[in-house]
């Protein structure tokens, strides 16, 4: 059983992962069980050149940044559980206690963040009711969102980046990830405004 479960590794599911990893010392986090299902086939990232995004150097692939959060998260914080090579097909229950199923295994969490993109070939069985059309991009681009009150979707459903009806750009995708990850930092902190920061005093 996973106390969250990230589904997806692009920029809004890596973010979110790294600073629930970063929390690792939190008395309130140290016995928390963390996944990320690092599907990144999908991400719109696999194309992209980087040129515009705060703190990464001008002409930084994609694709590299992808493979580098990866790493960066297994080295920095190997304690969150990685799950290469799923694809999420459908999820079921309610909270605390959901089920998802991926094209190979089965999990259960308690709380889930979707942070998938906003094609409209999204798929998951047991959110479909919530995909509404995207509000901040093109209509013939055929954008889609999930419907959500500030990332979320339902009690223990989350949603990041595009999915949750932010423009794509990386710089949104990465800080609406990391805001998630201080929303559940903040409820497991039972409801005290949480955040983590390193610093070089410590």
């Amino acid at each position: 059983m996973f106390d969250v479960l990230i589904l997806g590794g692009g920029v809004s599911g890596m973010s979110c992962a790294l600073v629930l990893g970063s929390a690792k010392n939190k008395p309130f986090v140290t016995e928390k069980a963390i996944g990320v299902i690092a599907h990144q086939k999908n991400s719109n990232l696999q194309e992209a050149i980087i040129n515009n995004a705060y703190g990464i150097p001008p002409g930084k692939l994609g694709a590299d940044l992808l493979y580098e959060s990866i790493q960066h998260l297994s080295k920095t914080y190997p304690h969150i559980i990685q799950i290469p090579n799923e694809k999420v097909l459908k999820i079921e229950g309610e909270s605390p206690e959901f089920t998802i199923t991926t094209n190979t295994n089965t999990y259960k969490s308690k709380m889930v963040v979707v942070g998938i993109g906003a094609a409209n070939t999204f798929a998951i069985e047991g959110l479909m009711h919530y995909v509404e059309p995207h509000q901040k991009t093109l209509p013939e681009k055929q954008r889609i969102q999930l419907k959500n009150n500030d990332h979320k979707v339902a009690e223990g459903i989350y949603v990041t980046g595009t999915l949750a009806g932010s423009r794509s750009q990386v710089a949104i995708a990465a800080g609406s990830g990391a805001a998630v990850a201080t929303d559940i930092l903040t409820l497991w902190n039972g409801g005290m405004q949480t955040q983590v920061h390193d610093s070089i005093k410590k």
